[in-house]
């Protein structure tokens, strides 16, 4: 071997194992997108201790209980989100009423949905994930120019490349997605 060959290896075989050293899975705390795991009916996913703990005696913040709870609702568990929206202490948050709108929608109760996103929208005009939901929830009701309208705001927030974006725009195009 060259000692241009062997200084190549080299370089490869360092830029490797530093690329390894970064490569691992990444959690996002407190955002949309994350996925929490979700634990059995009556325990609480504690985020501090990173394991399933009982809900009763559970000592978590009420924004790893609003977290949890979106977890729950994006897993099926519409009833139990609801539950645990419940024992959080500010009730009066953007997330907290936009969880709470998702969860209702998905349980048929769309109009009641609505009325919590309208309520999130007040708090935080710029949350751009309640926009996508109230759009969602404007084609659930048949009102596509609503909901286009929820696009636009969507765009002059974060773009046509956010995820919120492209799925209320994914949900205008083909309903059935939602």
């Amino acid at each position: 071997m060259t000692n241009m060959t062997i200084r190549a290896a080299s370089i490869l075989l360092g830029g490797c194992l530093a690329a390894s050293l970064f490569a691992g899975p990444v959690f996002a705390i407190g955002d949309d997108s994350s996925t929490m795991p979700t634990c059995k009916k009556g325990e609480i996913y504690d985020q501090k201790t990173k394991k399933c703990v009982k809900q009763q005696s559970a000592n978590v913040s009420d924004e790893n209980r609003t977290d949890y709870a979106y977890s729950l609702a994006k897993a099926g568990r519409y009833e139990e989100a609801l539950a645990m929206l419940d024992t959080v202490k500010d009730q009066n948050t953007a997330e907290v009423l936009n969880y709470r709108g998702y969860a209702t929608r998905k349980l048929g109760r769309t109009d009641e949905g609505i009325s919590y996103y309208l309520q999130s929208v007040k708090l935080d005009p710029q949350y751009a994930k309640v926009r996508e939901y109230l759009g969602e929830a404007y084609v659930v009701k048949g009102r596509l120019d609503l909901a286009r309208e929820q696009l636009s705001t969507i765009k002059a927030i974060c773009g046509t490349a956010c995820e919120e974006y492209q799925d209320l725009n994914a949900a205008i195009l083909d309903p059935s997605k939602i």
